[in-house]
């Protein structure tokens, strides 16, 4: 892994599953993989129980030959931590693990919600749909007053500056795997993830204040402009701490760093303009990213869906390392053109495979192909590390996934 990302010929293109929230696998998916491989020790456990992902064994990973194993703090998006393992079980019928600390409750119409932080005393802050496959965020927004914004608060309420119970799990974890395995090491840091959409409503909180809803805050980039960049400083302000601390707990054992999963691109072009990202985003992200050159020897590791290439050069000149989940099948995103044109700047992690049409409703033959042809062009002179374009998603025929592996 390290001399992909150093734009060099490793001996073989190395692979991710399971290293980071956007390179995962659904519990139920996993499950059957599981079974496929011969594998019956151990259990299935959700550990993102938003995504409903599954934590990736060891045994697996060694079956699938991963490379890759991520740095995670055991706190969930919903604000409790993955402890206290209970039974549960999906819609599909599927037996998994779930954080003891994990409330729901399931209502007349069979859908099921879960509260921020387990707590049933304040209104739920998701739901999954009956039959569905994961969690849905919940808009809880009071009537929106502008004189009465304040992003300070909004920041404050949503981001805080890690424990030393954090930084010495961190320490630790990344002391075992560096001391005692091969992989790579990536640390799930998240810190530069402005606006991402995901948190933006305030999945942990109680009584999450300010603008909550996803639609509101996108126009607000434009109605209320200074609003959300001063709320992006003042999130700034505090993950630059928690880098800095990050830094000092794990020092140079991990070899990249997660930094953001906000999605700037749709399936058919940018998300918000490319100058409303120069105005709003990328001074900081710039920053953030010159402090982990300028101190460290991490590369920095960007997810952002959909279709980016209006977005390539400012991620670049940003500081952007690694771009994830280079998803192939938006506008623009041909690997030619992007290997071509940005293989020499910047690492492609992901792209190996279609997660929204090949790997679901392909044959093994069509996954191979895809495969065969995505990764000879990605991996030529390096800068390329094999994973699905996002996460695996529930009902894909394990068949597609060992076609894609092997």
């Amino acid at each position: 892994m390290w001399k992909a990302i150093n734009h060099q010929t490793p001996d073989r293109v190395p692979r991710d599953l399971g290293t980071t929230l956007v390179t995962g696998i659904h519990a139920s998916t996993y499950a059957k993989l599981k079974k496929a491989l011969g594998i019956t020790e151990g259990c299935v456990r959700v550990y993102d129980p938003f995504q409903i992902l599954a934590e990736v064994e060891m045994t697996v990973r060694r079956a699938l030959r991963i490379d890759t194993i991520g740095i995670q703090l055991p706190k969930t998006v919903f604000g409790y931590v993955n402890e206290k393992w209970k039974p549960f079980k999906l819609f599909d019928g599927t037996k998994v693990l779930v954080s003891g600390h994990f409330e729901y409750d399931a209502l007349e119409n069979g859908d099921i919600v879960q509260y921020p932080r387990g707590d049933r005393s304040v209104p739920p802050s998701a739901k999954m749909p009956k039959d569905g496959y994961y969690f849905d965020v919940l808009v809880r927004q009071e009537p929106v007053v502008d004189s009465e914004l304040d992003a300070k608060d909004w920041a404050e309420q949503s981001y805080r500056t890690y424990t030393e119970e954090d930084l010495r799990f961190l320490e630790r974890t990344s002391e075992c795997y560096f001391d005692n395995t091969d992989y790579g090491l990536i640390g799930n840091f998240g810190g530069a993830a402005f606006s991402n959409i995901a948190y933006v409503p305030g999945p942990h909180l109680a009584y999450p204040r300010g603008i909550r809803d996803p639609e509101e805050w996108i126009m607000s980039m434009i109605t209320r402009k200074q609003y959300i960049r001063d709320v992006h400083r003042h999130q700034f302000e505090i993950q630059m701490k928690n880098l800095e601390m990050y830094h000092e707990a794990v020092g140079e054992r991990i070899q990249v760093i997660y930094m953001s999963g906000t999605d700037f691109g749709a399936q058919q072009g940018p998300f918000i303009s490319p100058l409303l990202f120069r105005e709003l985003f990328k001074p900081f992200l710039k920053e953030m990213n010159d402090w982990v050159h300028e101190n460290t020897t991490w590369k920095t590791f960007y997810h952002t869906c959909g279709s980016v290439v209006d977005f390539l050069d400012d991620f670049v000149e940003a500081g952007f390392d690694i771009l994830n989940p280079v998803q192939v099948s938006a506008r623009g995103m041909d690997p030619e053109f992007l290997k071509n044109g940005y293989g020499d700047r910047l690492v492609f992690w992901g792209g190996g495979v279609d997660t929204q049409h090949t790997l679901p409703f392909g044959t093994p033959a069509e996954v191979r192909l895809e495969v065969e042809r995505n990764v000879e062009i990605f991996s030529r002179g390096g800068g390329y590390v094999f994973t699905p374009v996002h996460n695996i998603q529930a009902n894909v025929p394990v068949e597609n996934i060992l076609a894609a592996f092997d």
